[in-house]
């Protein structure tokens, strides 16, 4: 077994607490495990994520992936990507890529449906139609996140989920970060009353549950530079911050504070402020990161003087059952030498906070500390901490703690389970896999990924409104 699925595995069992239903009797909309019998389809990919899901072999789908998409560099980025995945030295993948690209490419791929799993990974303005569609015929979606950025595209959303219950298909998002061994043991860490005590509910100014996250446009993305679609700086196709990578972050909240509970948006969430705010990029930058040497006419809305304003940042203050909850996530145009994306998350709680930093200091790899804050015999916490960490080194074998300074302690993290971002879209998938082959998702996740993009959608209408 692959070790960099030890965590996924992990994730799933703890997360499918569901009693399957029937499954459908349409063969189409039936699966067992076989080999070959998931059968993808990828819908205009203008985003690398979609070939992310590829960097993986999965033995029960096929190697014959059908693409339809308008011609363009979005689409040959996307198939350049998978050749690398197919010929590299070291497990190499064996896609066969078959490919069309009339104008009438929705169209075609919804009248041949030669496939029964569509992946969306791209231009987020059209996304939640593409879903609508796609589940409209009858065919399981697996999207990237975010599968809707304003309020009108919520609405839709909700409509997918309908649609998706009558027509007996999955409508699942790819949440990555899950998967991310730190996040994972700050959820299980918070879940033992001994080491943390009970959730402190916080406030406005002081939140109880904070997560926070850095990104960067001009990035290496399996080993070569990053090259993004100018569309990709339009708000209105991609989303502003506030709604694309919040989503992830929101995501986790729920996830790791109310593991396998219902979050309903309309008695559980309170949105108390939002804000945005625009990265500016220079006309160079823009070059570099697109290769494109002018600013296209849909982005002069953004443009002052020389300076392209893309509003990619943005924070959402709210209460999630009565806990007070931040998310911010930032943009900058690169990261500084050795560094990369990072990553800030605070779980407060009566007896510890359980924090995740990943800046200089931790060489830009995220790390989990424990910092007893309501502890009046450290000594004896220590004691206690010291033997449930043991419980949780049952699950992942190799865990251990370090003391730092007094009251404060790392969490040591075996390298297996440092799999990288990239690796975790694979974890995903072997997730969705198996939710096929269950027929159905666990009951908490449809209601919950309502519940998250009305907060990321709701939270834009109010920052704009202000």
């Amino acid at each position: 077994m692959n070790k960099y699925l030890i965590a996924s595995m992990v994730v799933l069992i703890a997360g499918a607490s569901c009693s399957p239903q029937k499954k459908s009797d349409s063969a189409e909309n039936s699966f067992t495990g076989k080999e070959g019998e998931v059968k993808l389809i990828t819908l205009d990919p203008g985003h690398f994520h979609a070939a992310l899901v590829q960097k993986s072999s999965y033995p029960q789908v096929s190697k014959d992936v059908y693409v339809y998409a308008p011609a363009g560099d979005d689409l040959q980025e996307h198939l350049k990507k998978i050749e690398a995945y197919n010929s590299r030295p070291e497990s190499p993948t064996a896609w066969n890529e078959i490919v069309y690209t009339g104008p009438d490419f929705l169209q075609k791929m919804i009248a041949e449906k030669k496939g029964n799993v569509m992946v969306t990974a791209g231009n987020n303005g059209k996304k939640t139609d593409y879903i609508k569609q796609v589940l409209s015929a009858g065919i399981h979606v697996l999207a990237d996140k975010p599968m809707a950025i304003n309020t009108a595209n919520f609405e839709q959303l909700k409509e997918c989920f309908e649609i998706a219950n009558q027509k007996g298909v999955m409508l699942y998002d790819i949440m990555t970060e899950r998967h991310e061994i730190t996040t994972i043991l700050q959820r299980e860490l918070s879940l033992l009353p001994s080491v943390y005590g009970t959730q402190l509910t916080g406030s406005l100014e002081d939140p109880a549950i904070v997560k926070e996250s850095v990104h960067h446009f001009f990035k290496v993305v399996s080993g070569n530079p990053l090259k993004r679609p100018a569309w990709f700086f339009d708000v209105e196709q991609q989303g502003e911050g506030i709604v694309d990578v919040s989503t992830h972050l929101v995501d986790m909240i729920q996830w790791e504070a109310f593991p396998n509970v219902v979050i309903d948006y309309n008695t559980d969430i309170e949105l108390l402020d939002a804000n945005r705010w625009p990265t500016p990029m220079t006309p160079a930058q823009f070059n570099e990161v697109t290769g494109t040497d002018h600013y296209p006419d849909y982005l002069m809305k953004d443009v002052e003087g020389e300076t392209l304003n893309v509003y990619a940042n943005g924070d959402i203050h709210y209460k999630i059952k009565g806990i007070h909850a931040k998310v911010l996530v930032k943009w900058n145009y690169t990261y500084p030498e050795g560094g990369g994306d990072t990553h800030f998350s605070v779980m407060k709680g009566s007896l510890s906070n359980l924090v995740i930093r990943q800046d200089k200091e931790q060489n830009y790899k995220p790390e989990l500390f424990i910092e007893a804050t309501g502890v009046k015999d450290i000594p004896a916490y220590e004691a206690t901490l010291q033997n449930d960490i043991k419980a949780v080194a049952n699950k992942f074998p190799g865990i251990s703690l370090i003391k730092i300074n007094e009251g404060v302690w790392q969490v040591m993290i075996p390298s297996e389970y440092r799999v990288g971002h990239e690796a975790h879209f694979g974890q995903v998938t072997e997730n969705f896999l198996q939710y096929l082959i269950d027929g159905k998702l666990p009951d908490w996740e449809v209601p919950n990924m309502i519940t998250k993009y009305y907060i990321t959608t709701k939270a834009l209408e109010m920052a704009k409104n202000k």
